[in-house]
């Protein structure tokens, strides 16, 4: 489900589209890249903007690419889509995510780019998820060239604040994600672009890119694996002005926030109710015209023109009104706020105590009392996903079914609305009856008619307490002081509703959980929730329009078979078994302008047996295939991962096939030792 942008004609320069250009490396590799520029380009050289990413430019971007990339070169820009090595076209073969070797060719294209008889010198990046990862990541390196980044649904810290890890918990969407990888690095080349040798790519694509979710599964803690990449570690080396961009049903909105506290260079955050997707595509509405905001932005920083995006606020978001809890949502009601600087002076925390019947001000005289929870291994199949793709029907649901098995405290009826924008922070007096613990908090709004809708929620694996990179065992018994970071949020709690804090101590299957069942102590009247709550601001009704969506007439293309979307919870009283199964069947496309059918299909499912803590299973298999007259490939990727108390168990296998033939198999069986998780 995507929102469908205002189709434009009329550019101020005429477009021209290159296929396929080869762009050569410093050490001989070619890299394959798609060009859309100004037709006059040589005679009248423009910037360069570049999207770089793993996701295949000829086929499975081609859509979304045709709407935007031809919208900005028609403002004056040569746009560039670049296979990395190893993906789509392009040589080689990608092992891993934010290689060094992904980074150095980055800063190569942009020296490449900068030298072309068509472009003025000066190079932006631009992408979102990986390819807002590496445009940070390569604006760190500061190759000369590079004059800006917008970087959308991203994150400056690898470990701490991405689809791996949260809180030091392992994240289901971890598997879910690596098997993404592992079936899209099983495809070839296309033969009309490579030709012949592209059977030889392919071979050495399906022997040599591995299984990623072994080496992320080697590295629990946060060590030089997850630095690396994370710019969170010298955010100084980024020299260059930064837009970052994400929505609050993204799983990357966090980061917005820290780039715009310790970036110090020009930078601009926005955040809407989107899902992980562009702005000007995006659910939850409304959509903006972001492909407009971008040509302000490069206008500014690659054309040396002041169109006065740097004299508006340092931060916009959408400011979402209180809304029925539901898995989906076309549209979320609310207004746009803007800050002028982040940390904002508007914003401060109000302390309430978690008492043992309910909220209270935290100067209220209260009684400390220990109150206890033991979740069953089930709360969190209500959760939805980390990171939404499609803001459907992946949302958390009534939090009512996840609150039977949590600690619930929640406030009096307002009296007064309440605004929050940013970060809540529960400080939790703790104590658990075993080694290795997790806590879930979620921040919810109650409405007068009890349904009870998810705001935020946040994650501590208690072991890393003190620090992501040397975790300790807690002592059973002794009480300790945590702080649990909720993901960012700006939400209206209307007058009359009420705000609830629920802890649990697992949250399967966004969060992979203990290996045992575990008994939290927690201290009422001496733990504590800060919310930041903001106050209005009479600028906010002057901020400047944000015009509607808009882009470039999109590339034809016709469903041959149509896709299927949905979250399934299957319940088997008689074994007490739960399941969620995740159907995520994007069916068959046809392509016609370059006469190659696509197919797109993944299936996931995670299970579990009664309150059995090493019964979690997550499985996963993802069909792609590619078809062009008598040429046909497809790939089937399945993967299981499992646990005992000690290790992670994974079994994977992949399969290849040409024209119907097998001509690939291979499996994994591979063990890994739980390191404090």
């Amino acid at each position: 489900m995507t929102a469908e942008p205002r189709i434009r004609t009329d550019f101020p320069r005429k477009v021209r589209s290159i296929e396929n250009v080869f762009i050569p490396m410093r050490d001989g590799a070619r890299l394959a890249a798609r060009i859309w520029l100004p037709e006059d380009a040589e005679t009248a050289p423009v910037p360069a903007v570049l999207e770089y990413i793993p996701y295949r430019k000829r086929d499975f971007t081609r859509h979304r690419d045709s709407v935007m990339h031809p919208y900005v070169a028609g403002h004056g820009y040569a746009c560039v889509r670049v296979d990395l090595r190893g993906s789509g076209d392009s040589d080689g073969v990608l092992t891993d995510e934010y290689l060094a070797q992904e980074l150095q060719d980055g800063c190569d294209i942009i020296e490449w780019l900068a030298a072309q008889d068509w472009c003025t010198g000066k190079v932006g990046m631009i992408g979102i998820s990986w390819g807002g990862f590496n445009g940070l990541q390569v604006a760190a390196l500061r190759p000369p060239a590079l004059a800006g980044v917008i970087s959308l649904c991203s994150t400056d810290d690898r470990y701490s604040d991405d689809i791996h890890h949260m809180g030091g918990c392992l994240l289901g969407d971890n598997l879910s994600w690596s098997s993404v990888m592992f079936s899209y690095n099983s495809l070839p080349p296309d033969p009309a672009v490579v030709g012949d040798r592209w059977r030889d790519m392919w071979r050495q694509r399906l022997e040599g890119s591995g299984l990623w979710l072994e080496t992320w599964l080697r590295h629990q803690r946060r060590d030089d694996y997850w630095k690396h990449g994370s710019v969170a570690e010298d955010y100084a080396a980024v020299q260059c002005p930064v837009m970052a961009v994400s929505g609050w049903t993204d799983g990357y909105s966090n980061a917005v926030f820290r780039l715009l506290e310790y970036l110090r260079v020009p930078r601009k955050g926005l955040v809407g109710p989107w899902s992980h997707k562009y702005p000007h595509i995006a659910v939850p509405g409304p959509a903006i015209g972001f492909l407009q905001e971008t040509v302000r932005w490069w206008d500014t920083w690659l054309k040396d023109i002041d169109t006065g995006v740097m004299d508006e606020p340092m931060l916009r978001v959408w400011m979402q009104d209180s809304v029925p809890p539901t898995t989906s949502y076309t549209h979320r009601p609310g207004r746009w706020v803007g800050e002028p600087d982040w940390p904002s002076k508007n914003v401060s925390p109000r302390r309430f105590r978690l008492a043992e019947h309910g909220l209270e001000p935290a100067d209220a005289e209260v009684e400390q009392v220990p109150v206890t929870i033991q979740s069953p291994l089930t709360v969190g199949l209500f959760a939805g996903k980390w990171c939404s793709y499609a803001a459907g029907p992946d949302l958390a649901h009534d939090q009512r079914q996840e609150d039977g098995g949590a600690l619930v405290f929640e406030s009096d009826p307002l009296d007064d609305p309440l605004e929050i924008l940013g970060a809540t922070v529960v400080e939790l007096d703790v104590a658990s009856d075993k080694p290795l613990a997790m806590v879930a908090v979620r921040l919810s709004d109650v409405a007068p008619d009890d349904k009870v809708a998810r705001v935020t929620y946040g994650l501590l694996n208690l072991t890393h307490r003190n620090s992501r990179e040397r975790p300790e065992a807690m002592v059973p018994g002794e009480f300790c002081r945590v702080r649990v970071k909720l993901n960012d949020a700006a939400q209206v709690f209307p007058r009359g509703h009420r705000i609830r804090v629920s802890i649990s101590t697992s949250y399967w299957p966004l969060a992979w959980p203990s290996p045992s069942p575990v008994r939290l102590t927690i201290r009422a009247g001496s733990s504590f929730v800060d919310l930041p709550v903001r106050g209005r601001r009479a600028e906010d009704e002057h901020l400047r329009e944000l015009e509607a969506p808009e882009g470039a007439a999109p590339a034809p293309r016709r469903h041959v078979e149509p896709g299927h979307h949905n979250w399934l919870l299957h319940r088997d009283l008689a074994s007490d078994k739960s399941t969620l199964e995740v159907i995520n069947d994007n069916g068959k496309v046809y392509l016609e302008d370059i006469d190659l059918e696509v197919e797109n299909r993944a299936f996931e499912w995670y299970s579990s047996y009664n309150d059995d803590f090493l019964s979690p299973k997550g499985e996963t298999r993802l069909i792609r295939g590619l078809k062009r007259g008598d040429w046909s490939v497809r790939t089937v990727a399945h993967t299981v991962l499992t646990s005992t108390e000690t290790e992670f168990r994974i079994n994977a296998d992949l399969d290849a096939y040409e024209n119907g033939n097998r001509v690939y198999s291979r499996n994994w069986n591979v063990t890994i030792p739980r390191d404090c998780v």
